[in-house]
């Protein structure tokens, strides 16, 4: 009885600390999932065309995923600096800019798609979250091109690279690895995403 009273005791603390029942990363587990994704989004944004003013890339492929398999919180944290670094490397004029825009896209991924309730099968969530998410990155970009670069032509110009390329390949790339992978990754790691999110019951 005392044993049980203990779990449901530590379960209301782990959902008072939570974010919609995403956990903090605060264990080092979580730290080191968060830090390959890390990786991941890096490594991805990397594989580019680099333009006269910037770069197009496949990053947004990773932040989707990474919103898609871990929610919110690790969407933001490592969808954000990935792409961050990787703009240090190619064009650091936008590193700012992409770090915003990059973290919010991974957040609201990881917020509409919810996979803690969710990850079991593919949902209308999760296209409507990668749509909106990609479309965040293709119209921030817009936005700072037109104010970072003033120049109008240029930011109309790069707005079909970023949606046929960047958007699409996001959405299209995500989606395929939802509809096949995202269920049998969770279930086969409990122990791991124990720590990201709190399990529905």
């Amino acid at each position: 009885m005392e044993e049980t009273s203990n779990a449901s005791e530590k379960s209301n603390t782990s959902k008072n600390k939570s974010f919609m029942g995403y956990l903090p990363l605060s264990n080092p587990l979580s730290i080191s999932i968060t830090a390959i994704f890390t990786v991941i989004t890096f490594a991805l944004t990397l594989v580019a065309v680099v333009l006269s003013q910037g770069f197009i890339n496949i990053g947004d492929l990773g932040v989707m995923i990474t919103g898609l398999l871990f929610g919110p919180i690790v969407g933001f944290v490592a969808g954000g600096i990935g792409p961050f670094i990787a703009d240090l490397v190619l064009f650091p004029p936008t590193a700012l800019f992409t770090l915003g825009i990059k973290a919010l896209e991974g957040f609201l991924v990881g917020v509409i798609a919810n996979p803690r309730r969710n990850y079991k099968k593919f949902n209308y969530r999760d296209i409507i979250a990668v749509v909106v998410g990609g479309l965040t990155m293709v119209f921030g970009y817009f936005f700072v091109e037109l104010f970072f670069f003033g120049d109008p032509g240029w930011a109309f110009g790069e707005l079909p690279f970023n949606f046929f390329i960047q958007f699409l390949t996001g959405v299209i790339g995500s989606i395929i690895f939802v509809r096949i992978w995202r269920k049998s990754i969770v279930d086969q790691f409990p122990q791991v995403f124990d720590k990201i999110f709190l399990f529905e019951t």
